[in-house]
Formats: C-alpha cells, structure tokens, sequence
C-alpha cells in the first residue's frame, strides 16, 4: 500500500474514534450583535469547544465557546449568521479542534479552518492531530537557540543576526514595506519550510503577495495561512493558532522552520472584539486584558523545541500612527527576543527595506555574530550613530568639516553604508558575504 494511502486511512481512523456515540445539543436563547447565546447541558461545553449551530437544512455555522452567563454558553461565529434565529440546534463537537498537517502542504493556500482556497484539491491529512490551541514546551526541556540563521537581508544579517528558535518583532507603520521585507526572508531564509499566516490581510493583497512577492519558489516551500480582514474575529484569532500549529507539526519533524506572521496586532485586535463582546472591560486603548493573556501563550510556542527541531519566529507588529510604544507593541517586545524597527522616514527617502538599525536589538548579539567581524559590526554602529546625531547640522550646512575627525570619518561613510542597507526584493546576500562587505567598506574609510 502507498505511504501517502497509509497516512490517509490512519487519519480516518483516528477521525473516526473522536466521534461521539453519543449527539449532545442545545437551542440558541438569544443573539446580541457577533454574541450568541446558548442554552442547553452546560457540563458538556468548555471554553474554547467547538459546536455547529444550524440556520437552514444542510447549513450548519462553526462556533467557539468563549465564555459563561448564568446557565447560557457564550459562543462566536466562524462565519456569517445570515438565517439565525432563536431556537435554532447547537449541535456540541465532541472531537477536540485541529488539524492533520503533512508535507503535502507546503506550496498551498489554506484558511483559517485548514481548508485549502487555492483551488488545487483537497489536501494530503497527516497521521497526527495538532491542535489549534497547545502549551509551548516545558522552559526546563527546551533547548537553546541555535547557530545564527542566513535571512538573506544583509541590514539583518549583519547588524540584527537572528539565531535558530530566536523570536523576532518587526515594527512599523501601514506602507512602510513589512509584506515585502517578509517575501524576501520567505524566499531567502535558510530554514527547511515556511509558514506565512496573513492575518486580517486585505483581501485584494493577498494574490499580489503570492504571486510578486513570495513567487512560485518562496511558496513551493511554504504553507500560507490568509484570513483577510472582513471574516469574524474569530476566524482572524484562528489563523494565528493554525499558523502556529503547522509550525510546530513540522518542528516536531525535526525541521528547521521560519514562522512569520502578519500581523500580531490583527490578532490582538481580534482578541479585542471578542472580549468586548464577552463582557470584559476595556482597559489600555480599549484592549481587555485577555488580550495581554492570549499574546505571550501564543508567542512562546515559538522557538526551539525539546528535540531537534526549532521554530525562528518572526511577527510584525502594525503600530497605530507610528506611535512604537502603544499598548500591543510594549507588549510584544517584552515577549520577543529582540526587534527590528522600519520607520517610514527612511522609506520616505527610498531606502528600501526601511529598517532603523540603530533602534534594532537582537538580544542574541554578540553570541549569534561571527566573532571575527564583531569588531566591525560595532565600529559601524558607531559611524551611523555619529552621523545620526549630527545629521541635522550637516544638512543645515552648520557643520565645517575638520572639526571633528569622528564626525568627517561618518560623513565619508554614509553613503557607502546606506548602499549597504539598500536592497533590492529580487537580491539576497549571504551572512559571509554581508560581512565581508560591510568590513571592506569600514577598512576603506
């Protein structure tokens, strides 16, 4: 018998025994607003179960219980309550939510349910049921982050060196260039597979990111998990657990794998509304505190595991009015193991990826860079600092060269050292590279 025939009958096998000899169900009480409330046997929902609510013959909607009132389940649509009324059957699941990765995946498109939209067919079920929702490994078993991973993003590479099962945020503002600098890690990045979730994306994005930006050989390597931004918040909140947890499905393989997510703050947004309708207070900008419960359970599932296998992390963070210490964001770095900030100024001038390396802190330095060139990192640091700080008088014209020998050094180095910045989506440069080239610069100045 075919392997790939073997893995399918295994998962219906297992499919089979999640049923339930036994169908539980309820009525729906009441409806307010994406808030449905169900009555019915209690003792058999949880937080986080999943049941089927029927609003028309052979038309059923997927719900998550979110919460209790008196003796009525909270519950929130998977999809459009078109039809919905009172007393219409809430049908409890009995098997726990997930999903059955395998490699047959890479190269395809798939919802935040774990369907596939790309139009290609069904997809190829794993053996193993991974669930939506799963706790990181245990601190004490993990194992330490790896050798420094190739990004192939020379102003990474070089200045915010990433190591395996490192957790990295990507900071910026909306049009500053975080969809394409992720296209270029995706295609680039020296890691086994890619896990791309595209959370709360806009929808007519989503085919211009696929086919400019990740192409046919960024995805061939790739799963690409989309829930664009008009589904319920609960589809968006899905998607970042599915992308997760196809992420630890192939670290469990043993893989090397690179997890980017856009953006983290989609899915706090989306944590937001639904603890709002839950009843929570707002607290910060109107963020219910689960939302600063639900970030660190799903960033910790990054990173290295307890075999072989790690998850390098990499989340963009979409920060309201290029304001870089609102409320997700504060969050967010004190979770990570270090960010990496693009400013729209810098784009603004066409420099491209717009990345401040300046306010860039890879918090695996100076572990994860070649100990041979650290010297030289550091030294080029300090040029962009000096002319960081005089810019506006050298600008002005204020500045009179000779006055400062460190000052007229930075000044005959920015140039040379933007172009090192500057790169092109289609051109990837290696660690060694990068760092030969950044030390034939600092040696010529």
């Amino acid at each position: 018998m075919p392997v790939h025939e073997h893995d399918r009958l295994h998962a219906l096998r297992a499919d089979l025994a999640d049923l339930d000899d036994l169908t539980v169900y309820g009525r729906v009480a009441s409806v307010r607003g994406l808030m449905i409330e169900v009555a019915g046997p209690l003792s058999a929902m949880h937080v986080g179960g999943l049941l089927d609510i029927e609003v028309a013959p052979g038309r059923a909607v997927p719900c998550e219980v979110v919460g209790f009132s008196g003796e009525r389940a909270l519950v929130m649509p998977f999809g459009s309550v078109d039809g919905l009324r009172r007393g219409c059957r809430a049908i409890v699941r009995a098997a726990p939510g997930g999903v059955r990765p395998s490699r047959g995946w890479l190269g395809r498109v798939v919802n935040a349910m774990g369907e596939p939209v790309d139009g290609r067919g069904p997809l190829p079920a794993g053996r193993a049921l991974v669930r939506y929702r799963q706790e990181p490994p245990p601190a004490h078993a993990r194992m330490r982050v790896g050798a420094p991973l190739d990004l192939g993003v020379r102003a990474l590479n070089t200045f915010v060196t990433c190591a395996r099962g490192q957790r990295m945020g990507i900071f910026a503002g909306s049009g500053v260039g975080k969809s394409v600098l992720l296209s270029m890690l995706a295609r680039n990045a020296g890691a086994d597979v890619a896990v791309i979730g595209l959370i709360g994306e806009r929808g007519r994005e989503v085919q211009e990111f696929l086919q400019e930006d990740l192409r046919e050989e960024g995805l061939a390597r790739s799963v690409v998990v989309v829930a664009t931004s008009d589904e319920p918040a609960l589809m968006r909140k899905q998607a970042a657990y599915l992308t997760m947890a196809i992420s630890e499905h192939f670290r469990d393989e043993g893989m090397d794998v690179l997890c980017m997510m856009d953006s983290v703050t989609r899915f706090a947004m989306a944590q937001r509304e639904i603890g709002l309708a839950a009843g929570e207070p707002p607290t910060t900008k109107g963020y219910t505190p689960t939302v600063f419960t639900e970030l660190p359970k799903l960033l910790e599932r990054a990173g290295p595991g307890v075999g072989d296998g790690a998850i390098t992390g990499l989340f963009t963070v979409l920060v309201d009015g290029d304001d870089h210490n609102e409320p997700v964001a504060d969050a967010v770095r004190g979770i990570l193991d270090g960010h990496i900030v693009m400013e729209r100024g810098i784009a603004e001038r066409g420099r491209y990826p717009a990345v401040n390396v300046l306010k860039s802190v890879s918090r695996t330095m100076p572990r994860s860079c070649d100990p041979q060139y650290w010297p030289v990192v550091q030294e080029a640091r300090q040029a962009m600092a000096t002319y960081s700080d005089m810019e506006e008088l050298i600008r002005l014209g204020a500045y009179r060269a000779g006055s400062s020998e460190e000052v007229d050094r930075a000044i005959r180095l920015n140039p040379a050292l933007e172009d090192f910045l500057r790169q092109s989506k289609e051109e990837a440069t290696s660690l060694r590279d990068g760092y030969a080239r950044l030390a034939g610069i600092m040696a010529g100045a």
